[in-house]
């Protein structure tokens, strides 16, 4: 399979990826396919926004990652309302106050779950809100341990049809962690909302998976696949279907490039990618990029490649960093464009950082 992969990717035209050279199943049967429609702006002059998630009610919370803030968003209102900050953030190029996860269970209680960076290690904290959401207390700290470094915190939180809570992490910078089964860097993690460790977990320990550099988006099919989106190095940037206890690569492979791990089931090109979260809509990842500075539309079916990407909004919007499915079936989309003095790429414009609302339609 590496062979083939490689030889195709040499031959290609498209610098993304060669789908044909990972099984891609021509004409399987798909859901309904689902393009853009409109692009509408729900707010904007938000202060370098990083994790996104709905309440029950159709509102949303959105992290900032250097003010450690948590707003509320109403779609109606078109506002973004402070509720409250984070404590014990420590904030670096790449963290701060990251991803955000809503409990399965909120309208009974109240809580947030929030990623962290911190000092002497990343955390995950649960957070309650208040009924009135115009504040929160700090509830607990469901896990600890996670290595910090400037940058490569990974971030993302997910909770799981399982009922786990599912995080990506990062390897801080220090690529052997990532094959290091006693470190939880470089990984993707799984949790009960209590802390404890799941049962069936791999290791016997949070450690879901390993191998990874730089996770930070985490997307469930609908049949429960899970797919997660990592930053590579130079070559490439991944999309991953995640298995218990599977080894993805890093660093000794990257992308389709080596013979050690699991390869990944699309691969881009950084130029065009360095992707950040993920959503699953109508058959495809919806994945938004960072330095690609785009909307990638990667058609899925059963952790299977099953189509050519397709690329929205290049360089329209500026860099992604959240891509989340609104419960009215639409995609929120949220910018990156304050970072920029920081991490690089698409210079702030009037009205940055903003969410924006993407209607999906029928092909």
């Amino acid at each position: 399979m590496f062979d083939t992969l490689k030889n195709a990717c040499r031959t290609s035209g498209w610098a993304a990826l060669v789908v044909a050279a990972l099984g891609v199943q021509a004409g399987a049967a798909q859901e309904t396919e689902l393009v853009p429609g409109n692009v509408t702006e729900i707010v904007s002059g938000l202060d370098m926004p990083w994790g996104l998630a709905f309440l029950p009610d159709g509102t949303a919370l959105v992290s900032e990652r250097q003010s450690a803030r948590i707003l509320h968003i109403d779609p109606d209102a078109g506002e973004a309302r402070p509720i409250g900050v984070v404590p014990g953030m420590d904030f670096s190029a790449e963290g701060g106050l990251l991803g955000l996860a809503v409990s399965p269970t909120f309208t009974q209680d109240r809580t947030v779950f929030a990623y962290v960076s911190s000092v002497p290690s990343n955390r995950v904290v649960a957070l309650r809100m208040s009924e009135a959401l115009d504040s929160f207390e700090l509830d607990r700290v469901v896990l600890d341990g996670i290595g910090t470094a400037n940058r490569h915190h990974g971030g993302r939180l997910r909770f799981g049809p399982d009922g786990y809570l599912w995080i990506g992490t990062g390897d801080a910078f220090d690529p052997p962690r990532s094959q290091d089964q006693s470190s939880l860097n470089g990984k993707i993690l799984r949790i009960n909302p209590d802390g404890l460790i799941p049962e069936d977990n791999p290791f016997g320990t949070p450690v879901f998976s390993t191998g990874h550099r730089n996770v930070q988006g985490l997307a469930f099919g609908p049949d429960g696949t899970l797919y997660a989106s990592e930053l590579g190095w130079n070559a490439w940037d991944e999309l991953n279907v995640v298995a218990a206890g599977a080894n993805y690569g890093w660093p000794e492979a990257e992308g389709p490039d080596g013979d050690f791990g699991v390869p990944p089931i699309y691969a881009l090109r950084p130029s065009e990618a360095s992707p950040s979260g993920i959503a699953y809509a109508g058959g495809a990842i919806w994945m938004g990029t960072l330095h690609g500075q785009r909307l990638w539309r990667l058609p899925v079916e059963a952790g299977e490649a099953v189509g050519e990407p397709e690329v929205y909004f290049n360089q329209e919007y500026g860099r992604m960093r959240a891509v989340e499915l609104a419960p009215d079936g639409s995609l929120w989309i949220v910018t990156s464009n304050t970072d920029e003095a920081t991490l690089g790429g698409a210079a702030p414009r009037g009205g940055d950082d903003r969410i924006l609302r993407l209607e999906l339609i029928a092909q």
